[in-house]
């Protein structure tokens, strides 16, 4: 089957900066359909009935014309972050021809000389900017694909108040096209409240002397979070986390949340990662919603609500963790029914009774049971001694195929 449907690719220096099999499929379309300025960029000898996409966005006007010589526009690569992605998911391979141009990440990496193998790409296009966070580290070179005029000032402002306020910003405006244009500064000194709504954001991440090292690896500093004392603290979390084993994609149910910490640094694993907080204290809801954006993982969803009420409907998830309320009836059985099969549940207890409920509980159905004891040197008048958190205990057990 030959395709149908050609998705072609445009930049800054349309119709002319086209290539032949781009032009040809143009040319040869009943439809185009794409943005206004997409289709602004075309010449008179495209005959084509054109349509913008409609409000709010929807495929249908393309998967209503299937088998007819359809043609979208897109801006640059149309893979990246762009509508192919989109197409993709709704029509087979050998119905679809994608036509890429030049994406306005590598147009930014070539003009700043940045190997683009080296550089983070991100998104703010209808996307929270507060995913720029998990990313901030000296040293890294960030590229961001500008939601409207005004992001180049909130991403500014949001390095700033994170404590990269030295980095260097750079915007791109109308990349490769005749209103190319280039601002250099800042983030601490940024001027600029608007630029034109068509930019990418280059970012040189530099820390100030004073800000903390925020790791991906797990064990983030309990400084790191707002809490009100519920908080699986710094070395238990890292001892959870690694037995929780995120893996790229998986969802994870953060039951008894707390503050969030093991949800968010699940996330912060790998960008693809998702979790679920469930935490009925209204006081903690609003705790976890700060450390999420914060920490840079907005996408983490809060369930408002308590357990076991409140899992039923939700997505079957890779990975269990509960912090808090393993002695409520039914939390455990109700997590357990829930997890997919190979998926891992780990649960850790401080008082008797938890510990208790966790025993009986493995005896049913097997796992590993790990007592953690972490003390801390600390002073005791002209010397020093140690003091020794509660102990934990921890319960890890896989779900059988």
């Amino acid at each position: 089957m030959s395709p149908w449907l050609t998705v072609v690719g445009i930049g800054e220096d349309g119709f002319k900066g086209l290539g032949r099999n781009a032009r040809h499929a143009l040319l040869r379309a009943t439809r185009i359909i794409g943005g206004q300025r997409q289709l602004d960029l075309l010449p008179v000898c495209i005959r084509g009935e054109r349509q913008v996409w409609p409000s709010p966005f929807s495929l249908e006007p393309v998967l209503a014309r299937r088998g007819e010589p359809v043609c979208v526009l897109a801006s640059g690569d149309p893979m990246f972050y762009g509508v192919g992605a989109s197409l993709a998911r709704q029509v087979a391979a050998e119905e679809l021809l994608i036509l890429p141009a030049p994406s306005s990440v590598s147009l930014a990496a070539a003009r700043l000389g940045w190997p683009l193998q080296e550089v983070v790409t991100l998104s703010v296009v209808a996307r929270p900017a507060a995913a720029i966070n998990a990313h901030l580290a000296t040293g890294v070179r960030l590229l961001v694909l500008s939601n409207d005029g005004g992001s180049p000032a909130l991403i500014a402002s949001l390095l700033a108040e994170s404590g990269f306020g030295p980095s260097r910003l750079t915007v791109f405006e109308h990349l490769d096209g005749a209103d190319e244009r280039r601002i250099d500064g800042l983030a601490e000194d940024w001027q600029h409240a608007s630029v034109a709504d068509l930019n990418l954001v280059a970012i040189d991440c530099l820390a100030s002397s004073d800000t903390p090292r925020l790791s991906r690896l797990a064990g983030l500093p309990d400084s790191a979070f707002q809490h009100d004392g519920q908080l699986t603290k710094r070395d238990v979390r890292a001892m959870t986390l690694a037995r929780l084993a995120p893996m790229p994609g998986e969802l994870l149910w953060d039951v008894g949340a707390g503050s969030g910490s093991i949800g968010i640094e699940w996330m912060r694993a790998h960008p693809s990662c998702r979790a679920l907080a469930i935490e009925a204290d209204e006081g903690r809801q609003g705790l976890i919603e700060h450390n999420r954006d914060a920490l840079g993982v907005p996408g983490l969803q809060l369930i408002r609500g308590k357990a076991p009420e409140a899992l039923h409907g939700l997505t079957t998830p890779d990975a269990i963790f509960i912090g808090g309320g393993v002695t409520r009836d039914g939390v455990l059985d109700t997590c357990w029914q829930h997890l997919r099969p190979g998926g891992r549940l780990v649960a850790n207890a401080v008082t008797l009774q938890s510990e208790m409920t966790l025993m009986n509980w493995r005896a049913q159905h097997g796992g590993e049971l790990t007592r953690i004891h972490v003390a801390q040197a600390q002073p005791l008048g002209e010397f020093d001694t140690w003091r020794q958190a509660l102990p934990i205990t921890l319960l890890e057990v896989v779900k059988p195929q």
